[in-house]
């Protein structure tokens, strides 16, 4: 079957060669499997170029999440959990998630109820920015928990959504 913009007809592959040869254009096959088999003129370097240049516009808009490891110690000081608390907002805020890392050391092993708790406190003092995709788990000396960010922070945080975009511009009105 030849397929030639919004004329169909049924003629044999030579016969459709043929003539796509003389448009000095390619004969496609679309659908192979189909009986009879489905063709169409193109050309062929314009609609693979139009095809690149699509993948490419939809590979821009994409976001790349990245898993952030943030480490610490079932014995934390309240200085350093603050820090990682920052530390870990920054990530989330940043459309990042988080996995929280909480390493036992020697006879640690034996409170690991106490790294439950950091690992809990964390997550709940980051409830606003964040759910937890996984609880505490414990793998061999180490327990993690993981956190994904909530999908307002994300946008809030975009540099080049149209919200922000309008507010920056209204503020520089406001300089004038």
């Amino acid at each position: 079957m030849l397929i030639d913009g919004s004329t169909r007809k049924v003629m044999p592959t030579s016969e459709a060669q043929k003539i796509a040869d003389s448009r000095d254009l390619d004969l496609v096959i679309v659908q192979a499997t189909a009986e009879p088999p489905v063709a169409r003129i193109v050309d062929w370097g314009k609609a693979k170029f139009e095809q690149q240049k699509k993948a490419k516009e939809s590979k821009k808009k994409q976001t790349i999440i990245q898993t952030k490891e943030v480490r610490m110690s079932p014995v934390i000081d309240s200085g350093d959990f603050e820090t990682r608390k920052k530390a870990s907002i920054k990530f989330l805020t940043a459309g990042n998630k988080v996995k929280l890392n909480l390493r036992f050391k020697g006879r640690m092993m034996a409170h690991q109820d106490v790294g439950r708790e950091v690992l809990l406190r964390m997550a709940n003092e980051l409830s606003d920015y964040a759910t937890v995709e996984a609880q505490p788990k414990l793998e061999g000396r180490q327990m993690f928990s993981l956190l994904v960010p909530k999908a307002e922070i994300i946008k809030k945080s975009q540099p080049n959504s149209k919200e922000n975009h309008k507010e920056e511009n209204s503020d520089a009105k406001d300089e004038d």
